[in-house]
């Protein structure tokens, strides 16, 4: 599969861990930077390039990550088919893939720590969306809120 990992400068050490791991687990990873610790970088620039990534197709999951993950989740979830949520537990971590269909994880470097993370990255990993039906028409529902929201915001921009 292929990956997209980013962060802003506070999540930097921990996306270069998360990054080799995915490398171990064979798949394709995209580094979109940061590339610097030392120079400030925005949440917000790191979520744009992750989820780019995934509306391009370039990839079919991402992992970001910033100080605490919320940030990097709120800017994440503002971009069309974008599914991306906090996880600091691996419960969330494949139960938000397997019945929410999650294409974005996001880890908080200041507050998980990295061997925490990188389990929580393979639950993450291994999960797969279930198909359920229950699932589907759950899903169904939030992509019909994000296109009448997207339409309304068009419609007023317009």
């Amino acid at each position: 599969m292929k990956y997209a990992i980013s962060s802003d400068h506070a999540g930097y050490p921990l996306k270069q861990t998360l990054g080799e791991e995915l490398l171990r687990l064979g798949h394709h990873v995209v580094d979109l930077g940061t590339d610097d610790p030392s120079i400030p970088s925005d949440y917000p620039d790191a979520a744009r390039a992750a989820g780019e990534a995934i509306m391009r197709q370039q990839v079919q999951r991402a992992v970001l990550i910033c100080g605490s993950g919320v940030g990097a989740s709120v800017a994440a979830n503002k971009m069309p088919g974008i599914r991306a949520a906090i996880c600091h537990d691996t419960f969330s971590a494949h139960q938000g893939v397997e019945d929410d269909d999650m294409n974005v994880l996001c880890l908080g470097a200041r507050i998980i720590g990295p061997e925490l993370a990188l389990e929580v990255l393979r639950a993450f990993e291994r999960a797969r969306f279930s198909e359920a039906e229950r699932h589907v028409r759950r899903l169904n529902k939030v992509q019909s809120i994000e296109r009448q929201f997207s339409r309304m915001t068009e419609a007023h921009l317009g």
